[in-house]
């Protein structure tokens, strides 16, 4: 069957995986909102930046658990909210400077991406994040691949994560295909990637390279119609299954 569309994941997909200490990235923005006088909860009592820290941390944690289980989106609005407390900007510039790291695109990302165009391959993102879709684009056109894709779309923007149908149909929306059969989704991830795309009919490819912790697993492992080791690998794979 033809294929119109190739989806990718973001983060350990586009992006190689970082290993990240996502604790002490609360903690550098806690200690932000604490030098500003801000991060008061609710009864206006100002915390010290350790307790604030701990309850940014587990609301992360938790809002990230809870779309393990019922695939409900959320974004930053919503870890501040249930920390108690409010993202000012200079605590949104702290977090964004923290992650800069994980954030780079695989090299091999625009050359594969070009072939696929050439081939007359739709190309698009569905990444399942609480960030702004400003703070991806700015990533996207900083390593010149912004402007390859025919569309993308954040669950930050949705009400669902993956792997709920409605994401993937989003995704196929933003690139401008409605038949799953005729797309390929490429993630690193075997419960939210794999198993949700293939729920939909779509093809999936696995990049096994994330180091990804039990407690972000899933309930479901899917099993990948093929698996790649290189980003690279994929326009000759589309091209063999394209005919």
């Amino acid at each position: 069957m033809t294929i119109e569309a190739v989806l990718f994941d973001w983060g350990g997909t586009l992006t190689p995986w970082r290993t990240i200490d996502v604790p002490a990235i609360w903690a550098e923005v806690a200690r932000t909102l604490v030098t500003e006088g801000d991060g008061a909860a609710g009864n206006g009592a100002r915390p010290d930046a350790a307790s604030l820290a701990e309850r940014l941390a587990a609301a992360d944690a938790e809002l990230w658990q809870r779309a393990k289980t019922d695939y409900r989106a959320f974004t930053l609005d919503e870890v501040f909210a249930q920390a108690g407390t409010e993202p000012t900007p200079a605590a949104l510039a702290t977090l964004h400077e923290q992650w800069v790291p994980a954030t780079h695109t695989d090299p091999q990302a625009p050359d594969m991406l070009a072939a696929l165009r050439a081939r007359g391959i739709r190309v698009g993102i569905l990444s399942n994040t609480p960030w702004p879709r400003a703070w991806h684009d700015h990533w996207l056109q900083r390593d010149g691949v912004l402007d390859l894709l025919h569309g993308a779309v954040y669950t930050s923007d949705l009400s669902w994560n993956k792997p709920h149908p409605d994401t993937f149909h989003a995704a196929m929306r933003a690139v401008e295909v409605s038949d799953p059969r005729r797309c390929i989704y490429v993630g690193d991830r075997l419960f939210e990637d794999v198993w949700g795309a293939q729920r939909l009919g779509m093809r999936a490819v696995h990049i096994p390279h994330s180091d990804i912790p039990a407690d972000q697993r899933g309930h479901s492992q899917g099993q990948p119609d093929a698996t790649i080791q290189e980003l690279d690998e994929l326009p000759a794979l589309v091209e063999e299954w394209h005919a």
